[in-house]
C-alpha cells in the first residue's frame, strides 16, 4: 500500500507560478516540479475542499492550471472531527487566527491519518515550533500529526 500525502495549496502555487528572479522561490519551484514529475506517483495524494477553494483565487488563468492539477485527487471529508481539531489547533497552539485555513489543512490530514502533509508554507505549517504544539494537541485527542514537510524532503534518491 502506498504512503499517503495531503497536498497543501502552496504546492500547487509553486507548480503554476510564473518565472521569478528570486533564487529561493525559483529553486523551490524547480524542486516542486521535480517532485511532481518524479515522485508523486509513488504516493496516494489527497486534498480537501479548502485546497479547491484556495486554488480558485487570484489570476483566473493560473487558477485554471491549478484546478487541472487537482483533477482526480480525492477529497478528504471536512467532518466534525476535522472542524473540532482545527478549532483546538487555533485555540491552543501558536497558530495565529489568520491561519484558520492552514489549521483545517493540518486537521484534515491528521484526522484522516495521512502520512505526510506536503507544503511550502513554512510560516504556519512546516514550522518546527508550531508543529511541536500541534503534536501535543493531536495526541491529546488521540491522533498522530502527519509528518509535515516540503517536496525537497521527499525527493528520494
Amino acid at each position: 500500500m502506498k504512503e499517503t500525502i495531503y497536498i497543501e495549496t502552496s504546492i500547487l502555487g509553486y507548480l503554476t507560478a510564473r518565472e521569478t528572479q528570486n533564487r529561493i522561490l525559483s529553486a523551490n519551484m524547480e524542486i516542486t516540479q521535480a517532485w511532481w514529475q518524479n515522485r508523486r506517483n509513488d504516493f496516494s495524494l489527497y486534498i480537501s475542499q479548502v485546497v479547491v477553494d484556495e486554488v480558485t483565487r487570484g489570476d483566473q488563468e493560473i487558477a485554471l492550471k491549478r484546478l487541472e492539477l487537482l483533477n482526480g485527487l480525492p477529497l478528504l471529508e471536512l467532518n466534525q472531527s476535522v472542524r473540532n481539531l482545527s478549532a483546538e489547533f487555533l485555540k491552543r497552539s501558536n497558530l495565529p487566527s489568520k491561519a484558520s485555513e492552514d489549521s483545517v489543512h493540518i486537521a484534515a490530514a491528521t484526522v484522516h491519518e495521512i502520512d505526510y502533509l506536503l507544503t511550502w508554507n513554512c510560516k504556519h505549517i512546516a514550522n518546527a515550533q508550531i508543529q511541536k504544539k500541534l503534536t501535543q494537541i493531536s495526541l491529546e485527542f488521540g491522533y498522530n500529526l502527519p509528518i509535515i514537510c516540503t517536496p525537497y524532503e521527499l525527493l528520494g534518491d
